[in-house]
């Protein structure tokens, strides 16, 4: 997926949505974004302003941070993420747009989708006392040089792999007959790290955003669990300068709970000896859901979905062929 101007998704099934007249009725998605979808009042004013955050899986998180509880500098609502939304929920944005104080959005493009879900589209809902603040969509590949995250083409028709929806250029090179990528070059490993920086800099430049490329390298494992799951740390720095910009006191704090806690990836020994980390940040396994997944279970059911869909692994190779020559250095 072309990460300028469109939030990098990571799809999580949700139940069913169904017109509904009343809570009881509702679906459980409609019951989890209640404020949204009218099942419950805004939260009341009390002279703090009312935000939401928009974006892809990031974007709750932010909102937590921003303001869950009566201590905070805000008020918030739960909205979808953009990539959930259909055109029957755009009324309800449109009605809540109006209450909103404060918008903070990640960078999507005009027409997203096919609906009218820009983030310049939706700022032009709000009222004129509101104030809009930009985030990047946080993608590091530097703790995770092999996986890659592919939507072009064949890939976008095939879907996410299963269990685990990140490609690794080492199991699509098994699955292309190209051999296996073993051990991971140092220099290579690093490269992709300063690259990926380099890359969200670019994107927080382009869009003037809040600054986050900064806060990586300092947080070391933790922060990403996945290529585009930042971890606490980066996640409540970049909040503490949403904050400054608005003007409020920059004082968002860790919640006391890992977020974006769904799945985590393995670290490579190898990535750890590249990038300085302690011997001890590697992980060997998954982490889905709660529970311990290897990785050999992951490749074996990449491997399969790779030959159901002949082709799609070469393609994968193709498209990520720089990465995969920094990979054998």
């Amino acid at each position: 997926m072309t990460v300028e101007h469109v939030p990098d998704e990571t799809p999580r099934s949700s139940p069913p949505d169904h017109p509904a007249s009343g809570f009881a009725e509702a679906s459980g998605r409609r019951r989890h974004y209640d404020v949204f979808y009218g099942l419950a009042p805004l939260p009341e004013d009390d002279g703090r302003p009312c935000a939401i955050v928009l974006g892809n899986c990031q974007a709750e998180s932010v909102r937590v941070l921003l303001g869950d509880g009566p201590a905070a500098s805000v008020r918030t609502v739960r909205v979808p993420p953009v990539f959930e939304m259909g055109a029957e929920d755009l009324p309800h944005l449109t009605r809540l747009l109006g209450h909103v104080d404060i918008l903070v959005a990640q960078p999507v493009r005009e027409g997203y989708r096919g609906l009218p879900l820009g983030t310049a589209q939706v700022s032009r809902l709000l009222s004129e006392r509101a104030r809009v603040v930009r985030i990047p969509p946080l993608r590091y590949a530097g703790l995770y040089p092999r996986h890659v995250i592919v939507r072009s083409g064949p890939a976008g028709e095939a879907g996410d792999p299963p269990l685990a929806p990140y490609h690794d250029l080492a199991t699509a090179s098994m699955a292309a007959g190209r051999g296996a990528i073993d051990r991971v070059a140092r220099d290579g490993v690093r490269t992709i790290a300063e690259e990926s920086i380099a890359e969200l800099e670019r994107r927080e430049r382009e869009h003037d955003t809040v600054l986050a490329s900064d806060l990586l390298l300092p947080a070391g494992v933790e922060a990403a669990h996945t290529l585009n799951h930042p971890g606490n740390p980066v996640l409540v720095g970049m909040v503490r300068r949403v904050q400054a910009r608005l003007g409020l006191p920059a004082d968002a704090a860790d919640p006391g709970r890992t977020l974006l806690r769904s799945i985590y990836a393995p670290v490579l020994p190898e990535t750890c000896r590249a990038l300085g980390l302690p011997a001890g940040a590697a992980r060997e396994g998954w982490s889905i859901d709660g529970g311990p997944v290897s990785d050999e279970a992951v490749r074996e059911a990449h491997l399969g979905w790779y030959a159901e869909h002949p082709g799609l692994a070469a393609h994968v190779l193709e498209v990520r062929a720089r990465t995969v020559a920094l990979l054998h250095g």
